[in-house]
């Protein structure tokens, strides 16, 4: 299958540099700011004196924030990428290229993605100076790490495409990431919770993120870390199906 994939290759690299050359905001900061976090609600719930399936509470709050920092860049990288261009007029010059729906959105995913996963490991480098961070499973945490940065990357591009202002990119950001990382049972165990909030924790697709990634490094879980995976596949393949349509329309961009 022919495809103009160094045109594709070439904007993966522009989505790369674009967040690198910034690599104080957009790495050193969300590292800085997750490793505050982890400080503060260790201290604030009892640090170590406190255990959750097994663990000290810092153990197990760490897989967590590492997650939720990495979801939230990876939304960050495609959402703000849409916005900026659009802001100063240059969105044209994504579209004029030879490029295909699939190129476009691969492109822009995979920048996302590499954002995401650089500063889950950044974070990981600094805070395994104050927690000493466990590995389960391998194959697992690569999967939950790639799926899951995958999943916010295409829901970037999407409300990117979607949004022509800051205010409508802030309110999916407002309204719908930043909530569904906190209630996804990151700084909690969902098992304490009462029966008719496990079932609402559930719904929420972040929840499998966190606790599938949660497992790979402790090897304890709220749910089947199967079922979660096949709920990443099926949201990410429903995204993407979405992301490529919007591109395929050029709806919200070509007029």
């Amino acid at each position: 299958m022919s495809g103009n994939w160094i045109g594709m290759a070439t904007l993966y690299k522009r989505e790369t540099w674009r967040f690198l050359k910034v690599w104080n905001q957009t790495l050193i900061a969300p590292m800085i700011t997750t490793t505050i976090f982890l400080a503060i609600f260790a201290l604030a719930m009892g640090g170590n004196a406190r255990v959750v399936h097994g663990l000290p509470f810092v153990d197990f709050i760490a897989p967590g924030l590492i997650m939720m920092a990495m979801v939230q860049n990876a939304f960050a990288n495609t959402s703000s990428s849409f916005m900026i261009a659009k802001l100063q007029g240059v969105i044209i010059d994504w579209l004029m290229p030879p490029f295909s729906a699939l190129e476009l959105t691969l492109g822009m995913m995979l920048g996302g993605m590499t954002r995401g996963l650089m500063v889950g490991c950044t974070v990981a480098l600094a805070m395994s100076f104050f927690v000493p961070l466990h590995l389960h499973s391998i194959p697992h945490l690569l999967f939950f790490a790639v799926m899951s940065t995958m999943m916010l990357s295409l829901l970037g591009i999407i409300t990117g495409i979607f949004g022509n202002t800051p205010d409508q990119v802030a309110m999916v950001t407002n309204f719908i990431i930043t909530p569904l990382s906190f209630l996804s049972g990151t700084f909690y165990s969902v098992q304490d919770l009462p029966p008719f909030f496990q079932h609402i924790s559930h719904a929420n697709p972040f929840f499998y993120m966190i606790d599938g990634f949660r497992f790979s490094m402790i090897g304890s879980a709220d749910s089947n870390p199967t079922l979660g995976m096949a709920v990443l596949a099926v949201a990410n393949l429903v995204l993407f199906l979405t992301a490529h349509r919007m591109f395929k329309l050029g709806w919200r961009l070509k007029s």
